[in-house]
């Protein structure tokens, strides 16, 4: 059995804090995260027939604004085990997806009635954990410092869009990109609904001042 993960040997930080080279590192060449590099919800068509695969890795080397530690936008964390890359979560303002917030993808909005446009409620998409490092609780570290950065820049809430993971029913990483709903529960979230059989909404709102 793989060891777990401990805090202290997790460092995560602005994407932009991170070169290019690491966070490729972290997507990998063979997966899903791969080929998708987190535009799934940022283009507004089909993403396999709108995009290629160039466009999306540019789209997400422009939005992360890697090797810029001074940029002001970033698009996600890096997170580094004993100083290696080893994981990435997309963490933005909720209006940074337009598939979102256009009800492209509808599961986050059933029995919700809310300002889809709404600048402080911030969202959590997608976790990605390299391989050699799965499986060892990485995403909890992961979904733990999205709460600190969201706050700390402004977001009045934050939300994920995770699955529930059953006893030995398996889930491919390809669908678990989300995260798992007990992961955002550890970081402090709360369900706030269960819009189908599988995906829960978590949220997190955070007190001003």
């Amino acid at each position: 059995m793989k060891e777990p993960i401990r805090a202290g040997q997790v460092r995560v930080v602005p994407a932009n804090e991170a070169s290019w080279h690491d966070l490729t590192l972290v997507f990998g060449t063979a997966d899903y995260a791969a080929r998708c590099r987190c535009q799934r919800l940022k283009v507004e068509g089909w993403i396999w027939r709108d995009t290629t695969l160039d466009e999306r890795v540019e789209r997400q080397q422009a939005q992360t604004n890697c090797d810029e530690p001074d940029a002001t936008r970033t698009s996600g964390l890096v997170a580094y085990v004993d100083g290696e890359p080893a994981g990435w979560v997309a963490v933005e303002p909720r209006t940074a997806y337009p598939k979102l917030i256009k009800g492209r993808s509808p599961v986050p909005w059933r029995g919700r009635h809310e300002d889809r446009d709404d600048d402080g409620v911030w969202a959590v998409t997608c976790t990605i954990v390299r391989r050699g490092y799965r499986g060892r609780g990485l995403t909890y570290h992961l979904a733990a410092a999205t709460v600190g950065y969201a706050r700390d820049r402004g977001a009045r809430a934050l939300e994920a869009y995770s699955m529930i993971t059953e006893p030995g029913r398996e889930i491919t990483w390809g669908e678990l990109h989300v995260g798992a709903r007990q992961v955002f529960e550890e970081a402090g979230f709360t369900q706030v609904s269960h819009p189908s059989k599988r995906r829960v909404v978590m949220r997190i709102d955070f007190v001003p001042g």
